[in-house]
């Protein structure tokens, strides 16, 4: 409830219903004596004005009740007009006596009887706020109970009092209406109280008393009138009294009610005994006098029973239908689970028809579930599961099998297995912010390589934690790059931009030259970092303006050595430190340090060489100022077979050509938007 909800509730509690309370109070004593005692008894006060005013006042608790405080308030609203019908019927005899001489039903038999629906309906409502289930098979327990108890009171009460009443119809209809009417809400308020284990709590505890009040008054009323028993003046308050409890128990404090559980065989009981009850009642109509409207509801009871049956046979139909689904799907990601898995990878097996088998692990899921918390953990696992479904679901289904282990059942079509990869893996990816989730994965064909089920889970798995070894070397070797890379920058940072230079140019030479995949990684990385052996020339020889002489030529030759011994120490980065090694080889075999030549010379070592010529040729250095860039290229061609690759000087050409072609398209594009 809002702050401001929450200050008028408090301030309409203040000052109206505390004093409304407490004068329905006094006044129900005040009427309660004046019954018992007779004290008053040829005063108009109590019967015309006391009596109507504390139904009258019973019905604004509960209507103010439901508008002040939110929760169950359509319940007490409810009930509230039901007690307020109920008080214009009364209000209405005082202000006109005839009406209770006319033929039944009377205007203010209308009123006083279309109390009881409000409180049925009152009752299903305050029912449902303690009960987390209210299926229909309680509805019909509701239906049975009443019908069960309307054939014994027609088959024991109306032979009797269409004796008394001579005979009369609407004399007879007019003295079972309300008991009836009364029987039939205490049968309610019985299974409602059986429901909630005969705990039902404050609440709703008073309003079961207060209608079983109700209830006995009017049976004792119609006993004392049909067989001459005690008269009921001396109860005449139970009937305010019965309104006075449903207001007082409108502002009573729900207090610490836990929502009841329906199991076991406990919702099964009331329906048992009604039936039970009904059945009865067949059974004795066989040798025994019993009258046609107890026989018929009778009857009525036990349909309704067997109703009951089938309704509850289709339940637990769903039910059975939903726990074999939800045994079967994650309840995360609303994917299939494991045990959904093997059964489909065995009719897949059973089947024959070839297939695809995708085991994925996250990687960087623990430290991004370290780092977020487990409910962003969870959110994340959930839009993953989402993405990959949507990956690969035109070939297959996807699961998740754990943790952060997903999977995939594909039928190769449209696109091979290994496209299909590609869009798991893309889906199973998270990038952006201070942590990357990305996923290794084995695969696996059926039947093609595994012809059972626990065969293809140990093929896949094993190439799972193959690929996944492969990417903890990489990323370690990005993590050794990373500090590699600081160090250069901290060590020469005005040739920070030589360094990303040379790595962009041999990555673009490299794929016009047909290199690929990892190959084209190892040389970009060894592009990146060919000059990491500087950081142990002294910074007197690196920052020489003039020519070296022949000692310093010595030491920095040795800088592709060292060079190599640094990327050496790092298993995932040990395949580029040959690379490094031959980054200042010549073609001609006149470079330094080994002196080889041709394609003696790694193809990486080749691209790396004319790349760094170009980048110092064309960049700002303390030795030397920049070139034109048409100079530059002239000076690769006229060392193309000398000192640099020819077939690694022709791609280069032609790469900056198509460069600079591509630019000057774009150009006058972007101008004109």
């Amino acid at each position: 409830m809002s702050p401001l909800r929450q200050l008028v509730a408090a301030r309409g509690r203040t000052t109206l219903v505390a004093p409304l309370q407490l004068l329905l109070v006094v006044g129900l004593a005040a009427y309660a004596v004046h019954s018992i005692t007779g004290l008053g008894r040829d005063s108009a006060f109590f019967e015309d004005w006391l009596y109507d005013g504390l139904l009258a006042g019973s019905a604004v608790l509960c209507l103010a009740r439901g508008a002040l405080v939110a929760p169950q308030r359509a319940a007490w609203l409810v009930l509230g007009t039901g007690l307020a019908v109920w008080s214009a019927g009364v209000i209405d005899t005082t202000l006109h006596p005839t009406l209770q001489d006319g033929a039944f039903p009377s205007r203010a038999d209308v009123l006083w009887l279309a109390f009881y629906p409000f409180a049925y309906g009152a009752l299903v409502l305050l029912l449902r706020a303690r009960v987390r289930d209210l299926r229909l098979t309680l509805w019909l327990d509701g239906i049975v109970g009443a019908l069960a108890l309307a054939a014994v009171v027609a088959a024991l009460a109306f032979p009797a009092l269409v004796e008394a009443s001579g005979g009369d119809g609407a004399n007879v209809l007019a003295d079972l209406a309300y008991p009836v009417a009364d029987l039939v809400l205490a049968g309610f308020v019985l299974w409602v109280s059986a429901l909630t284990g005969w705990r039902p709590g404050r609440v709703l505890g008073l309003v079961a008393v207060a209608l079983l009040l109700g209830a006995f008054i009017d049976m004792w009323s119609l006993w004392s009138a049909v067989a001459g028993g005690p008269p009921t003046g001396t109860f005449d308050w139970l009937w305010p009294a019965s309104a006075a409890l449903l207001g007082l128990a409108a502002w009573q404090p729900a207090g610490a009610a836990q929502p009841i559980e329906l199991s076991g065989l406990r919702p099964l009981l009331p329906p048992v005994v009604f039936a039970a009850a009904s059945l009865g009642l067949v059974l004795y109509s066989r040798s025994h006098a019993v009258d046609t409207a107890g026989f018929a509801l009778a009857s009525a009871t036990l349909v309704a029973v067997i109703v009951r049956m089938a309704v509850t046979f289709a339940e637990n139909v769903r039910i059975l239908s939903a726990s074999r689904r939800e045994a079967l799907t994650d309840p995360l990601t609303a994917l299939g689970n494991r045990r959904r898995l093997l059964d489909d990878l065995q009719a897949v097996l059973d089947s024959g028809r070839p297939h695809a088998l995708i085991i994925f692990d996250l990687d960087g899921f623990k430290r991004f579930n370290d780092t977020f918390g487990h409910p962003a953990g969870d959110a994340l696992l959930s839009r993953l599961g989402e993405r990959l479904r949507d990956a690969v679901a035109a070939e297959g289904e996807v699961y998740r099998l754990g943790g952060d282990e997903f999977c995939a059942l594909v039928r190769p079509g449209a696109r091979p297995v290994e496209a299909i990869e590609r869009a798991a893996a893309e889906a199973l990816s998270e990038r952006g912010g201070l942590v990357a989730v990305g996923t290794s994965l084995g695969t696996v064909r059926v039947p093609e390589e595994a012809t059972a089920v626990s065969a293809a889970l140990q093929v896949a798995d094993e190439r799972l934690y193959a690929h996944k070894g492969t990417r903890v070397r990489r990323a370690d070797g990005g993590q050794t790059l990373d500090v590699l890379r600081a160090l250069l920058r901290e060590r020469e940072p005005e040739l920070h931009d030589h360094f990303d230079g040379v790595a962009n140019l041999a990555r673009a030479i490299g794929r016009r030259l047909g290199v690929t995949g990892a190959d084209l990684d190892d040389l970009a990385r060894a592009a990146l970092l060919h000059d990491v052996g500087k950081v142990a020339i002294p910074d007197a020889i690196l920052a020489k303006p003039g020519a070296l002489d022949k000692l310093e030529w010595a030491l920095m030759h040795e800088h592709t050595l060292i060079g190599e011994r640094i990327l050496s120490a790092s298993p995932a980065l040990r395949p580029v430190a040959p690379v490094v090694r031959a980054s200042h080889e010549r073609f001609d075999g006149r470079g330094y340090p080994d002196g080889i030549s041709g394609e003696r010379i790694p193809l990486a070592a080749r691209v790396i060489a004319v790349c760094d010529a170009f980048d110092a040729m064309v960049s700002e250095r303390p030795y030397s100022p920049p070139i034109p860039l048409e100079d530059a290229l002239d000076e690769l061609s006229r060392c193309a077979g000398t000192q640099f690759d020819p077939a690694v000087v022709r791609a280069f050409c032609a790469e900056l050509a198509a460069d600079r072609r591509s630019r000057a398209t774009a150009l006058p594009r972007l101008e004109a938007a």
